[in-house]
């Protein structure tokens, strides 16, 4: 925690950096200026194509501006992969301790489930530069880290009977993965949204509101990644809720009994598909999907910090 803490901190001094770098507002053609310079070159005849699209990039240049790597975000990356380095060892110390998987209790789930989110943090980052999640991403690992220790803490202890199965190795792993790319989702969602209020400042002339995020890419770019990363999570939500029932059919003899933790699994499993389907077919595109994607993870934490806790059921295996 201590490790993450401090990459936070980095992260978010490179944050501060880019807002010091971000472009003044002046440098940024208002509506106004684009609609006339746009209107000149159509009069003249044969350059509007041109015109427009150097407007354009005038605008997209403005909207995504990273500039070289700093240094306090290549200590903020190297501290996330250190931590995470101590992160899995203590996750496995802990699986070694109980001789079983590390993840049997909120516990367990919770050193394992953020574990993920760091790892799938650092995995899709080798695939497209995210880096500049950094602070959404270990803000929330330090805050559920924190909740951990104070509140779900237990020693290790015998495993009750309906979860010594080969079940609790597949289901609730692939429940972890679909949480891990869920929360990517929400980072992006939620960096999204702050986006789309800025280039709106942006078209209207106006103050400029969270100027570091003149250095990073677009909304449009943001929702198209929070999309993909959604769907991801999506198609593990859809196997956990199968390999759920199937558990349950083993463990209690019926597919589906209508218990707490099944109606939440089954609510989220619901809300990302309205997601994914408004976007796909409907036309949500912008603040609609973003808000979407963020009701969905918000129902995701819901189900783990307060359905897993404070409502009783045969899903009870908190241990707490």
């Amino acid at each position: 925690m201590g490790i993450y803490a401090l990459a936070f901190v980095a992260f978010a001094l490179d944050l501060a950096r880019r807002g010091a770098r971000a472009t003044v507002p002046a440098e940024v053609p208002s509506a106004v200026e684009r609609r006339a310079e746009a209107a000149t070159a159509q009069q003249a005849g044969g350059g509007s194509t041109t015109t427009l699209t150097r407007i354009s990039t005038r605008v997209e240049d403005e909207v995504h501006r990273g500039g070289e790597t700093s240094k306090s975000l290549r200590v903020a990356f190297a501290l996330t992969i250190l931590g995470f380095v101590f992160h899995l060892a203590a996750d496995i110390f802990r699986g070694v301790a109980a001789g079983r998987v590390p993840w049997a209790n909120m516990w367990e789930f919770s050193m394992t489930g953020t574990l993920v989110i760091v790892g799938v943090f650092l995995l899709v980052n080798l695939r497209f530069d995210l880096k500049y999640l950094g602070t959404f991403v270990l803000g929330l690992v330090c805050i559920l880290l924190m909740i951990a220790t104070v509140r779900y803490y237990v020693p290790v202890v015998p495993l009750p009977p309906a979860l010594q199965s080969y079940w609790l190795v597949i289901h609730i792993m692939v429940a972890i993965l679909g949480t891990a790319f869920f929360a990517l989702g929400f980072a992006l969602s939620a960096l999204q949204l702050l986006q789309v209020r800025r280039e709106r400042q942006v078209e209207e002339s106006k103050p400029q509101q969270f100027r570091f995020l003149a250095t990073m890419p677009g909304s449009q770019t943001l929702e198209n990644l929070a999309y993909r990363v959604n769907i991801v999570g999506f198609i593990f939500w859809t196997f956990t809720l199968i390999a759920g029932a199937i558990w349950a059919e083993k463990a209690w003899g019926r597919y589906w009994g209508w218990d707490t933790k099944e109606v939440w699994t089954f609510i989220i499993w619901v809300i990302y598909a309205g997601y994914i389907h408004a976007r796909a077919t409907r036309g949500w595109r912008g603040s609609r999907s973003a808000w979407l994607a963020i009701i969905g993870f918000s129902a995701v934490m819901f189900n783990f910090g307060v359905v897993n806790v404070f409502f009783h059921g045969l899903h009870a295996y908190s241990g707490l």
